[in-house]
Formats: C-alpha cells, sequence, structure tokens
C-alpha cells in the first residue's frame, strides 16, 4: 500500500517568503532612513539659510545706519516681502520663509528689521535656497541610486541564505515523512550549526530512534509470545483428537484450529518484520497459481482471466518470476478477507501481471485506507471480526516480492485490492 503523498497544492517555498520578507525589511530601511535624511538636511538648509538672512540683514542695517545707503541685496518696503514680515516689531530683526517661486530666485528666506520708530519703512535682505535644495535633490537622487544597488546586491545574498535554511529545512521533513511512511531508520544526520533548525533534526532523530527501539521491543515480544504458544497449542490440538467425537469436540477444535492459526500468523509476522523471510522465485503462470489458492480458501469465489488449475502452462496464461507459496499467501488472504468482512459476490481478475480481488461490502473504512492495514485492528464494526493479521501478512509478503499491493473502494461500493507484480 503507498503512503499518501504530502499536498504540495499552493504550497510557497519559505526560501521565498524569507527572502520576500529580507527584501521587504532591507526596503522598508532604506525608505526610512532617506526620508529621515532628506528632512534632517533640509532642516539644516533653511536653519543655516535664515541664520546667514539674518547675519546679511545685521550687517546691512549698520550700513544704513552708518550711511544711509542699501548695501547690495537690501531693500526698503519690497513688494514680494512676506505678509509675516511686513509689519516686524520696533528694533526687532525677523525671519521667513518664502516658498514662492518668482523667475530664478526660487524659494528664499526673508529678513527684515524697521530702520526707525513705528511707521519707519522695513528694511529687507533675501536669501535664495535653490542651490542648496537643487544639491538636496541631488542627494536624493544619488540615495535611492545607491539604495537600488544596495537591494540589487543583498537580494541574491538573501535568497542564497534563505535557500540555505529552506534545504535544511527539506531535510529534516523528508526525513519525518519517511519515517511516517514507516522507514524508521531513516534519520536526519548531524546538520551545520547550532540554532533552531539544528535542534529539530536532532529531536526527529532521538524520536525516531525511540520508535525504533519500541518496535523492536514489541516484535521481539511478539515473536516470544508465538514461540511459546506454539507448543502448547498443538499438544491442545492433539489433546482435542483424543476426544470421542461429537459436538463438543468439534467445537473444541475449531477454537483449537482458530488459535494455532492465530498462533502461525503471528510468527509468520514475526519472522517477515525481523527480514528473515527469503523470496524462492521461479516462472510460474499467474492464472493457474492464482485459481489454486482461490481453490483452497473453500470459499465461492469467480475467477476471471485464469484457467483451472490443471490448466498450467496453457495458451495464454501469463507467467510470470515470483514465489509461488507466497503468492498463493497473498491471494488466499485477500480473498478470505473479502469473504469474511465483506460481501458476495466475490471476483478474482488477473489482468497480465495484476491481481484484483473486489468484493461488494461496505469497502475498506477510511481509517486503513489512509493508515494501512493495523494488527488486531480490523477498521470498523461493520466488517465483522478478526484478529486483523490477513492483510498485514499479505502487505509483508507483497513487498518481500517486490510488488505493489493496492487498497481501495469501488465508485459503485465494495473493496478492491489490487497485486502489481512486478513485470
Amino acid at each position: 500500500m503507498r503512503p499518501h503523498p504530502r499536498p504540495r497544492r499552493g504550497r510557497t517555498s519559505l526560501r521565498w517568503k524569507i527572502a520576500a520578507l529580507a527584501a521587504a525589511t532591507a526596503f522598508l530601511v532604506v525608505a526610512v532612513v532617506g526620508v529621515l535624511v532628506h528632512v534632517w538636511t533640509e532642516a539644516d538648509i533653511r536653519d543655516r539659510a535664515r541664520a546667514r538672512a539674518l547675519n546679511t540683514l545685521y550687517s546691512a542695517m549698520d550700513v544704513h545706519r552708518r550711511t544711509g545707503t542699501l548695501a547690495d541685496g537690501a531693500e526698503l518696503d519690497p513688494a514680494a516681502l512676506p505678509a509675516a514680515l511686513r509689519h516686524p516689531a520696533d528694533g526687532d530683526r525677523h525671519a521667513a520663509h518664502d516658498g514662492s517661486v518668482e523667475g530664478n530666485l526660487g524659494p528664499s528666506v526673508w529678513a527684515a528689521q524697521r530702520t526707525g520708530g513705528p511707521g519707519s519703512p522695513v528694511l529687507a535682505v533675501r536669501v535664495n535656497m535653490s542651490p542648496e535644495l537643487h544639491t538636496l535633490r541631488r542627494l536624493d537622487a544619488t540615495m535611492a541610486v545607491a539604495s537600488l544597488i544596495a537591494l540589487a546586491a543583498a537580494a541574491p545574498l538573501a535568497v542564497h541564505g534563505a535557500g540555505l535554511l529552506a534545504r535544511r529545512l527539506r531535510r529534516v521533513s523528508d526525513t519525518a515523512g519517511r519515517i511516517s511512511a514507516g522507514d524508521l531508520d531513516a534519520r536526519t544526520g548531524p546538520t551545520k550549526g547550532r540554532d533552531e533548525v539544528a535542534e529539530i533534526a536532532a529531536t526527529v532523530d532521538r524520536m525516531a530512534d525511540s520508535l525504533g527501539e519500541r518496535l523492536r521491543t514489541e516484535r521481539r515480544f511478539t515473536a516470544d509470545v508465538a514461540h511459546e504458544l506454539r507448543t502448547p497449542v498443538g499438544g491442545l490440538l492433539a489433546a482435542a483428537d483424543l476426544l470421542p467425537p461429537g459436538e463438543t469436540e468439534d467445537l473444541l477444535r475449531a477454537r483449537v484450529r482458530d488459535l494455532r492459526g492465530l498462533v502461525e500468523d503471528l510468527l509468520e509476522v514475526s519472522r517477515l518484520d525481523a527480514g528473515a523471510e527469503q523470496a524462492v522465485r521461479a516462472r510460474v503462470p499467474l492464472g493457474a497459481v492464482v485459481s489454486e489458492a482461490v481453490t483452497r480458501t473453500g470459499y465461492a469465489t469467480e475467477v476471471l482471466g485464469a484457467g483451472p488449475p490443471d490448466a498450467r502452462g496453457a495458451a495464454g496464461d501469463p507467467t510470470v518470476e515470483t514465489d509461488p507459496r507466497r503468492l498463493e499467501r497473498i491471494v488466499s488472504n485477500l480473498v478470505s478477507n473479502a469473504h469474511r468482512h465483506g460481501a458476495a459476490p466475490v471476483r478474482v481478475t488477473v489482468e497480465g501481471p495484476t491481481v484484483v480481488v473486489r468484493d461488494h461490502g461496505p469497502g475498506f473504512p477510511a481509517d486503513l485506507l489512509r493508515h494501512g492495514p493495523r494488527r488486531f485492528h480490523t477498521g470498523a464494526a461493520e466488517r465483522g471480526s478478526g484478529h486483523g493479521l490477513g492483510l498485514t501478512i499479505a502487505l509483508g509478503q507483497a513487498r518481500l516480492l517486490g510488488a505493489e499491493l493496492l487498497l481501495d473502494n469501488a465508485p459503485d461500493g465494495g473493496a478492491v485490492a489490487t497485486l502489481r507484480l512486478p513485470g
């Protein structure tokens, strides 16, 4: 039975998420720094222009008082003077920004002071900030270009760094997926660094070690119990044969045979778990082997695509290279499971190297299809009673033969088991 693949629809790689986050963070930092530099530089330009305007006004006022003339750049009651400076307080110098653009002057800072008492003319000077503001615009452009170059250089580094982290996480994820699929020998191994990813990898490996040890302990216990029960069960069966014929003897013998079958199944499962089984391969006619296996179950089962057991080697019967004893075991377990837990009619179809066993019962439970067959678990009450080892053994034997056993439900109801032998 194949493990269900992990969902991938709509998945966005962590690598690109981290790279996008790094790029967005870098862009935000660059934008904030650029705005702060622009605001600070612009304020510094205005403060310097204001100080220069006041100093120029002080010199112009000194020249006007001493000589009665106007220094270069000084004006009396100029028409362009901002309204806030048209009526300055007596004896005080005041400055104001003029954001208008007139001719080639551009944004300016004015400074004004009365030449005398109330009603006297206002002496004003104007300092043009256009050169400094032009320099500011060039600074903004330079920072923007430098920021783009820095982002272009940082983006590949962010993608590369995020890729390293994503590969490490993907390695841990793949290991966890293999463990979930049943490969308890899978390990992530040592990872570079001593960060959270390394801790996760080490935790996954410790979890796999713990699970493997518990499973080995369980398998040893199962094998020991089966071996210990084999002898007393054989004695019980021999003792049942000595009982006088009757209903009690038949019932007791049937129960002892069921117990012996359970013990044999446990031994087979333990051998498969321990890897002690070896396939003895031979070229055999598939249809004939399947027909003989179905006949030995004793259940009334329709076989399609295969001849009767005495037609071995007949033309049209496909041959496969496999272990016939194990193949019979798989087919008989699937047919018995279909009759015990499904409903008639049960049909076995042979098509090339594929054997399909189909019943018309309630079908396999969703839990069994999702997690695979489990020991001593039949899946659902409507599938009847049993110790739940038949499908487990069939799956283990199929794996030993290199075959693929798929469990599914038919659209119109009923369980479908498909055995695909290697070509």
